[in-house]
């Protein structure tokens, strides 16, 4: 049995939806926080167990006969190291073979700027010293953020941050959840670390050029400094802590920390995953 956390969140259930293609539905266990949220997977032959990271006592409960476990990164950036601390506990309390983990490729932990990545470090090491058998999907930033990087008017403005000359190797949420489900039906026995990104790195210039080529509108970008993006996004009204972690992000690409590139993500598809213009493509409808 394998159970999956986070089922009806983005990755979560994209990475469900593909696992359903290569494993009989009642071989599937979806951990959830409102089960009239999963009635579609309930219906679909898929194991309900309601629970959350904080109450150890649903976890305990939900690991109850399961094999493998997906721990989807939480999302509360205070409390998750510890949540995340909880399922792992969990599953080795009800002697659970082997949890993988949601981690991010990014070049070195001891340089980042965006202080929220620390977290999965964190995770990871203690997943490793856990003793279990482990998986660790490092995964790059999602090309499907890009439309919330550059802006609702970036077809008219164009693209203005902090990102100097970084580049990402930007790579599909559902390319990566393909993958992982590939990993998760088969059989593991080792633990393994895969680093998940495109099979070339993007700068935003590259960004602007496959939005330009698209959409058949000049869109240019232009690299501004720090502080001048901060100011601009609080005259927008933007919550300060969201104004620091976009910073965060793109002084950490500017600094090289998302650039990596790996053949994981390709060998495990079978294919290589889409590239910027395609994804673009999809994610613009054009």
């Amino acid at each position: 049995m394998i159970l999956l956390t986070g089922a009806t969140g983005q990755l979560g259930s994209a990475t469900l939806s593909f696992l359903l293609k290569k494993r009989p539905a009642d071989q599937i266990v979806a951990l959830v926080r409102d089960a009239n949220k999963a009635t579609d997977l309930a219906e679909k032959g898929v194991t309900i167990r309601v629970g959350n990271y904080d109450d150890t006592a649903s976890l305990d409960q939900a690991m109850q006969g399961i094999d493998k476990v997906l721990l989807i990164a939480g999302t509360d950036e205070d409390k998750r190291v510890q949540q995340h601390m909880n399922v792992i506990d969990a599953a080795k309390k009800a002697g659970v073979q082997l949890v993988a983990y949601t981690s991010r490729a990014l070049a070195d932990r001891h340089t980042l700027v965006n202080e929220l990545m620390e977290g999965h470090f964190l995770t990871e090491d203690y997943l490793i010293a856990s003793g279990l058998t482990y998986i660790l999907f490092r995964n790059i930033l999602y090309m499907d953020a890009i439309p919330q990087f550059v802006g609702p008017t970036v077809f008219e403005t164009g693209i203005r941050l902090p990102a100097a000359q970084g580049s990402v190797a930007f790579a599909l949420r559902n390319d990566m959840a393909e993958a992982m489900a590939t990993v998760l039906a088969g059989e593991s026995d080792s633990s393994t670390i895969y680093t998940l990104t495109a099979g070339e790195s993007y700068s935003f210039a590259d960004v602007a050029a496959a939005l330009t080529s698209i959409s058949g509108k000049n869109v240019i970008y232009t690299p501004v400094e720090k502080s001048a993006f901060e100011a601009q996004m609080l005259a927008r009204g933007l919550p300060e802590q969201m104004v620091r972690r976009v910073t965060g992000f793109m002084t950490d690409i500017a600094n090289g920390q998302e650039a990596q590139v790996r053949t994981d993500l390709e060998e495990l598809l079978g294919r290589k995953p889409a590239s910027l213009q395609e994804g673009l493509a999809m994610l613009y409808n054009l």
